[in-house]
């Protein structure tokens, strides 16, 4: 398994957990609380998609060279 399936299990668990806990009644994790953690998460995935999908690396910026040179971009 790789790093982001281990991750999205994690929090699977954990997403389980909290809502058996609430059908118990037990209020376990404040809602502001995890919408101020979804914003986060959120904006840093953006982020990293955003670096990710462009050519702003020196890595990317070889790769681009490659596809233009064999007429691929």
């Amino acid at each position: 398994m790789d790093k982001a399936s281990v991750t999205r299990f994690i929090f699977l668990i954990v997403a389980v957990i909290n809502a058996v806990l609430n059908m118990l009644g037990y209020q376990t994790i404040p809602d502001d609380l995890v919408n101020d953690v979804v914003a986060v998460v959120s904006g840093i995935y953006a982020l990293y998609m955003g670096w990710k999908n462009n050519y702003l690396s020196k890595k990317g910026r070889k790769q681009k060279e490659v596809l233009e040179k064999h007429g691929l971009s």
